[in-house]
């Protein structure tokens, strides 16, 4: 039982990617990322959290018992095919959320996305080594 808890943490370390900005002691994050890793690029086998897509996510102050929750996101490329779907598919993961009120998503082009902002089972999943 102890070995595969640290299996776990070892998996939840190598699942972050390396620059993402998200307050991970809230007590909404868990579902909120839960969320956003079952979304996935539609060329690229990987969700999006770890794909490192998701640059940064802010909770703001509850008001009437929920906290409205921002995105800063952006694409593998400018001319990714479902540009204009993923912001919707991110607030569709989200807003179920129990405690979410309402979710905004930008779409960001700096820093431009580049391979080496995947968390390290994207790399393994995608044969990235770097």
């Amino acid at each position: 039982m102890e070995q595969e808890q640290i299996e776990e943490e070892n998996h939840d370390h190598l699942a972050e990617p390396p620059h993402v900005k998200a307050p991970r002691e809230h007590t909404l994050w868990p579902d909120i990322l839960k969320g956003l890793k079952e979304i996935y690029d539609p060329e690229i086998p990987v969700n999006i959290y770890e794909l490192g897509l998701i640059y940064e996510v802010e909770i703001m102050p509850e008001q009437d018992g929920v906290c409205d929750v921002e995105v800063k996101m952006s694409l593998t490329s400018p001319a990714c095919p479902v540009a204009q779907e993923m912001p919707a598919w991110v607030q569709g993961a989200i807003l179920p959320v129990k405690g979410v009120g309402g979710v905004q998503v930008e779409i960001i082009w700096e820093p431009q996305w580049n391979p080496s902002m995947m968390a390290e089972t994207a790399k393994m999943q995608l044969n990235m080594f770097m």
